[in-house]
């Protein structure tokens, strides 16, 4: 078997550039034929008329898209219920018995949910709601560890009408509070704690801060997760289980309207301030439930597993909603993959006869360095498809876990898409696509993606912007109580374009390379941090007068933070103040944006109109050549401060 060694990776590529569908795995895809380009190209809403009629609606549409840019509505005038489009339909045919989450928890404890089972605590955590006086339309936060009741919390929600906000368990108490107050939420779902690397995450602890500051939650509803310390205010938290003892095990599901809001996720931006990306029902549906069918060719008895947290889109659309509206048996672990030891992924893999395996490179590169002797330790021969998103993937690692991970025989699905878009756009179909390591490779059927230049003309080969120039399903229909943001942002570089803020480069066959942000927005381990956030952190600090934060290349994340520091008059810069700079940042924000490097100076450079150049000290973090500094107000300080990050 050919190795990925840094010194035969060349000649590697040179022999195995092209990766055609395995003939086995052609013969039982969904997708066979490649005509179905052309075919969604010449009438995209017939298209996706064709996916939305699988769904069960309570009431048909009357028109399939209404676009007046930049807002989009699909499927107007129909009706019908996310939750028991996910969970009654299979709960009441013969597929109720199937298992639709087979969970495992860091330390080992295990719960498998039939869609029968999910079915019913959906319903009664759905009445627990209406008990506490959630209604139609009402937001609920919820911050909680990987475990089941994450996605019955979003389908109990999606059952009465009530648009959900979920936080990633690793933000910071501070950013859980900023997003709740945003969202005006009323109840907040959270655990005694949760387990990662062995050691505890005090959810409830931090919950407790957050919401001294978030005068709209009248309730807090507690998973008991294990037996963590924290203190429970009577009349406001309350036991999750013991509400549960008496709830009704029938909730009638709302019937939604197509265009009304499902959920809001807070996702980074340019500007300190998280964004609330809007995303409705009907559409979103059939976005996602499309895209999980087709794009890992999902079949009745596949077991699939996707890596990501509930706390960030991938868990929302292909952890929850799309593979649990296919009927699939989903996969989800808890924890991290080095605990106890570096082979936890792959045991779980062969425990469960895992078939779809869908992380991101960041992991992927992990493995890399901890070495292929710990998947060789384990059966992974029931794997038959492999996936990744979050960032654009390497080369090295997509042949690394080609080669090491399928066996060769497992097609590769690297995708592309954002919180924004709402499901997969960009991505092989892996019965018809010949793959190209590190190449996304074409738009899904009935998506219109091309890479323009500043001037918003198309780019035939050759590097530009990404860019979306008609309307899909699964977009997003604003900004949460900021349409002006909405707007601005993504609609305002072309005419009726949508601007992704992703660079991507076209080859000589039309496959798209995707060579990441090109805005102040990182892309760290695959989770998106704006600059100007981690900025306002340090700032936040006593001994802080100035930030500028950007970010440089990393073999395991990706990208890294860094941050360039001005600290106040008579404030000694030591490794102690490094230290708790860092400290200070993963307080306010969370540990994933905290800096890999600190480096003070004097000043930092900037323009004669005082605009800092982050573009020079990009170019220093990553170890470039410096670029042109005539405009700078004191091209010395850029030679210091290259001085100081090279010592």
């Amino acid at each position: 078997m050919p190795t990925t060694k840094p010194e035969t990776i060349e000649a590697l590529f040179l022999e195995k550039r092209k990766f055609p569908p395995p003939a086995g795995f052609q013969k039982i895809a969904h997708v066979k034929d490649e005509s179905i380009y052309e075919k969604a190209k010449a009438n995209p809403e017939a298209f996706w008329e064709s996916f939305a009629k699988e769904l069960d609606w309570i009431k048909p549409w009357q028109k399939t898209l209404e676009w007046n840019p930049p807002y989009a509505k699909w499927f107007v005038g129909g009706k019908l219920n996310v939750s028991a489009n996910c969970v009654d339909r299979w709960a009441k045919s013969a597929h109720r018995n199937k298992a639709a989450i087979i969970w495992e928890g860091e330390p080992g404890d295990q719960r498998t949910l039939t869609y029968w089972d999910l079915y019913r605590e959906v319903n009664k955590f759905a009445n627990v709601l209406k008990r506490l006086g959630v209604k139609k339309g009402d937001r609920v936060a919820i911050y909680l560890p990987l475990i089941p009741e994450a996605a019955i919390s979003m389908l109990a929600c999606a059952r009465i009408g009530a648009v959900h906000s979920v936080v990633f368990g690793g933000f910071s108490a501070e950013a859980l509070s900023d997003r709740i107050n945003d969202a005006q939420a009323k109840v907040l779902i959270t655990a005694d704690g949760g387990y990662r690397r062995g050691g505890l995450l005090p959810l409830k602890h931090d919950a407790d801060y957050a919401i001294k500051e978030t005068p709209s939650i009248e309730h807090v509803v507690i998973v008991k997760r294990g037996d963590f310390p924290l203190r429970v205010k009577e009349g406001r938290d309350h036991w999750w289980h013991r509400l549960m003892q008496d709830a009704e095990s029938f909730c009638e599901p709302e019937p939604m309207d197509s265009e009304d809001m499902l959920f809001t996720l807070y996702t980074s931006g340019t500007t300190g301030k998280p964004k609330g990306i809007i995303h409705t029902t009907g559409g979103y549906l059939t976005g996602v439930y499309a895209t999980t069918k087709w794009v890992f060719d999902l079949q009745p008895e596949d077991v699939y597993w996707c890596t990501a947290d509930v706390g960030w889109i991938t868990g929302h659309s292909y952890m929850v909603y799309g593979p649990l509206a296919n009927g699939a048996t989903v996969v989800m672990y808890e924890g991290s993959p080095d605990w106890p030891d570096k082979d936890r992924f792959w045991r779980i893999i062969e425990k469960y006869g895992v078939t779809i395996f869908y992380t991101a490179p960041t992991a992927i590169r992990t493995f890399m360095k901890w070495g292929k002797e710990w998947p060789a330790k384990c059966n992974l021969s029931s794997l038959r498809l492999l996936g990744t998103v979050g960032e654009p993937i390497n080369p090295e690692a997509w042949v690394w876990y080609h080669e090491e991970i399928g066996k060769c025989k497992c097609p590769v699905v690297d995708t592309w898409w954002q919180t924004e878009t709402g499901m997969i756009l960009i991505t092989p179909l892996p019965g018809v696509t010949t793959l190209k390591p590190g190449s996304a490779t074409k738009p899904f059927p009935g998506i219109e993606a091309k890479v323009l230049n500043e001037a918003g003309e198309e780019v035939g080969v050759g590097g530009g912007y990404l860019a979306l120039t008609k309307p899909w399903p699964a977009m997003l229909r604003g900004i949460y109580g900021d349409p002006e943001r909405y707007e601005k942002q993504y609609w305002s570089k072309w005419p009726k374009i949508y601007f992704t803020g992703d660079g991507a480069k076209r080859d000589e066959e039309g496959y798209l390379w995707l060579l990441g942000r090109v805005d102040d927005v990182m892309n760290v381990s695959g989770h998106r941090i704006s600059t100007m956030e981690v900025e306002s952190a340090l700032v936040d600090h006593s001994a802080v007068a100035e930030s500028a934060v950007v970010s440089r290349a990393h073999d395991i994340k990706g990208e890294a933070v860094v941050a360039f520091v001005t600290v106040r008059e008579g404030v000694k810069s030591d490794p102690k103040l490094t230290e708790q700079l860092k400290e200070h940042v993963a307080k306010k924000i969370g540990s994933l944006a905290r800096p890999d490097d600190i480096i003070f100076s004097a000043d930092l450079p900037k323009t004669r109109s005082g605009k800092i150049m982050r573009r020079l000290l990009k170019d220093i973090a990553n170890g470039k050549v410096l670029g042109d500094t005539t405009t700078l107000a004191d091209p010395d300080v850029v030679k210091h401060l290259q001085k100081t990050y090279e010592e």
